[in-house]
């Protein structure tokens, strides 16, 4: 287990580099200048020289690079001449120091995703903590609903096989899985949200806090993640649905679930006992890809549905050139999905015993 721990941490330092990497060049050849975007209409050519001065515009691009790694490492290098350019500033985080070297100061301290560009110089770590616990909690429910539902209907289908339920219920999983989320989204949001508001309540837009007139309380409306939730989890829902009944089809031909059948035993016990615990293991694996995938591709139900979630976010920082929130997103993601991915591994060996660790 320990052997496993280490290769799979060493396997996501890589990924990650990789993925950081990516993004940085990606996002620093697009067109359009941040420092101007920064100005807005109080562009003067000597605040624009300012501007790249202190956020390193001026510099070529690997160098720019190489600061960046140095801001998310653990361990990062300051150099002790104040007229040095550096992105690193002491004072924005806790670092603390471990010994010189040459001109330099190496400390440690946690990664720095620098501050935003728009937001009054709002450090980006402060963006993420304040909108992905919207973010996770959407994804949370969306794929919770899913998994429910899915493994209910996908049991209830496997054991009404070619039936007119089977095929309504497989009707129903392919025309979840063809509806693209901005449109059941728009679809939902107006159905619900706008023409039966006054039987369900709910509103068209809504995020999980909302603020009164004055500006002074905020109160939480759980009920504002309702129909996200839904529109959020109509896609990993259709697939549980078709993996389980598939799943669940293949553990029951086998011959222990036959023989267990010929013993007598009741076919609950059968079914949830001995068959459906055994064809869980695809099902653990989609919803786990399933909720990685919800928590980087929740940005068009949160925008439709004016859910401030980190998503959102997102597409803020897109419209306005804020790179560095929209790196320090994308690298923040990246980083849920390998922490997923390990935890995935360690509930295959609890699901199904034959699966090793190694």
């Amino acid at each position: 287990m320990f052997n496993y721990l280490i290769k799979k941490l060493f396997y996501s330092v890589l990924v990650i580099f990789g993925v950081l990497t990516i993004v940085f060049f990606l996002f620093n050849v697009l067109p359009g200048d941040p420092a101007r975007m920064m100005l807005d209409k109080r562009e003067d050519s000597k605040q624009l020289e300012l501007i790249k001065k202190k956020y390193g515009f001026d510099r070529p691009i690997y160098v720019q690079y190489l600061y960046y790694l140095n801001d998310l490492s653990f361990i990062s290098f300051h150099n002790k001449s104040k007229s040095s350019f550096t992105f690193l500033d002491e004072k924005k985080y806790n670092a603390v120091k471990i010994f010189d070297f040459k001109n330099y100061n190496v400390v440690s301290k946690s990664p720095y995703l620098r501050t935003s560009f728009v937001k009054s110089n709002l450090k980006v770590s402060s963006i993420i903590k304040s909108t992905f616990p919207n973010t996770f909690l959407l994804a949370f429910l969306a794929i919770l609903f899913a998994l429910i539902f899915g493994l209910i209907l996908g049991v209830f289908s496997a054991l009404n096989k070619d039936t007119l339920i089977d095929k309504s219920i497989m009707y129903f999983s392919v025309l979840g899985m063809a509806l693209p989320s901005f449109f059941s989204a728009i679809l939902i949001a107006w159905v619900f949200g706008y023409l039966l508001n006054a039987y369900t309540g709910l509103s068209m837009t809504g995020s999980l806090y909302e603020i009164d007139d004055y500006g002074i309380s905020r109160t939480i409306q759980f009920k504002n993640v309702i129909l996200p939730a839904l529109t959020l989890g109509i896609r990993p829902l259709a697939v549980i649905i078709q993996l389980c009944r598939s799943s669940l089809l293949d553990v029951l031909s086998m011959d222990y679930v036959r023989t267990a059948k010929a013993k007598g035993l009741n076919k609950f016990v059968v079914v949830f006992k001995h068959a459906l615990r055994n064809s869980l293991n695809p099902v653990v694996t989609v919803v786990s890809g399933w909720f990685a995938s919800l928590l980087a591709g929740a940005v068009f139900v949160e925008y439709i549905f004016a859910w401030n979630g980190l998503g959102k976010e997102i597409v803020d920082a897109l419209n306005n050139m804020d790179l560095p929130v929209v790196m320090g997103s994308v690298i923040f993601i990246s980083m849920i999905f390998v922490i997923i991915n390990i935890l995935v591994d360690l509930i295959y060996a609890w699901v199904d015993p034959r699966v090793r660790i190694e």
